[in-house]
Parts: structure tokens; C-alpha cells; sequence
């Protein structure tokens, strides 16, 4: 799936969609995902948005809460837009190990909803030790592989494929999927 190719597309056919995070790699993989979904172009900001959970949210419902919450409060901080979109990156344990995967809630201006769920992976056990001492998994791979602020980068699945699957990516995926409804409407 090629979610970075470009079309040019003119401001008045622009919608505004409203990321509930500032993180660069959320924003651009919300672009990607809404431009391959819907074939037209968008405006898109992020905005500090709560999420109302930890830092490092466990487990499948703290995590989604935590993506329905930054929605729901960046659609709070900028009600003018058509869509709302919030990514939350979580964390479970399992009898292997330690699994990691974010949840994607996106909101429409009649509070029609779409989610999803990234793939998980299994993350290192040195790493989940750090994030069992109470690091933050993108901390704790900054403090492990050496590196600064990896979480607005390639991310753990950027560092653990070599690169050959990045966080933009990885995430542009799920917010395709999180679409479904919006593409399907009459069937939801």
C-alpha cells in the first residue's frame, strides 16, 4: 500500500482534520491515511489534546480510552473541524512478553466514529523491564538503542524492522482502517 504518494489538490476542496497530539508522525500518517481513504486533500493541525490515561497506557481499554479521549478533547479545543483524530500507543502483558499497539479513534462533526487497532509486535525484554520500572516505551528505547526522541521518528517498530516498517506507516494503516465506517456509512 503506497500511503505517501501525493495528489495536488486545491484549498477550497480541503477539509480540516484535527490530530489530538502535536507529534509530527501522527500527523502525517493521519494525511496519508485520509488522502488514500477519500482521494481528495485535507488540512490538517495537531493540537495538544488529554488523553485522560497514563503516560504509558496498558492494556487494549485504558489504551482506547486514551485515543477516544484525545479526539474528544481536540475536538473541545477546535470544534470547527470535520474530523477529529486521536492515536494512543499502548502496551500489554501476555505469558510471552510484553506487546505493544496503539488504538486510533476518529471522530466526525455528527459524532459518527470510526477504531481501530494497529498490529502488535513483541517488544524486548530489557525494554519492557525499563517500562516496568516506569519509563515510557518511547523513553525506553531512547535509553536502550541510545537515541533521542525515536517516538516522533521511526518509533519502536522502526527501530525493531531496521526501518522497514516505521511508526507513520504503522499507523497510517490503522487510521485506514478506523475509516471503514466513513467509507461505509450506510453499512454502519
Amino acid at each position: 500500500m503506497n500511503f505517501r504518494k501525493r495528489q495536488n489538490f486545491t484549498d477550497s476542496e480541503k477539509e480540516l482534520i484535527i490530530v489530538g497530539s502535536k507529534n509530527p508522525v501522527k500527523i502525517n500518517s493521519t494525511e496519508d491515511a485520509f488522502t488514500l481513504a477519500f482521494t481528495k486533500g485535507f488540512h490538517i493541525n495537531g493540537v495538544s489534546a488529554a488523553s485522560g490515561v497514563p503516560d504509558q497506557p496498558m492494556g487494549d481499554t485504558e489504551t482506547l480510552e486514551g485515543a477516544k479521549n484525545r479526539a474528544i478533547n481536540a475536538k473541545k479545543t477546535f470544534p470547527e473541524a470535520n474530523y477529529w483524530v486521536g492515536i494512543e500507543g499502548g502496551l500489554e502483558e501476555d505469558s510471552n512478553g510484553m506487546t505493544a499497539f496503539a488504538w486510533i479513534y476518529i471522530l466526525d462533526q455528527n459524532n459518527f466514529f470510526g477504531q481501530a487497532k494497529t498490529g502488535s509486535f513483541y517488544i524486548p525484554k530489557p525494554i519492557a523491564e525499563l517500562v516496568k520500572s516506569g519509563m515510557e516505551l518511547g523513553h525506553a528505547d531512547d535509553h536502550f538503542y541510545s537515541q533521542e526522541n525515536s517516538k516522533q521518528q521511526g518509533g519502536s517498530v522502526g527501530i525493531l524492522t531496521g526501518g522497514k516498517l516505521d511508526r507513520r506507516d504503522y499507523y497510517s494503516q490503522a487510521i485506514l482502517l478506523a475509516l471503514i465506517p466513513f467509507l461505509n456509512k450506510k453499512h454502519y
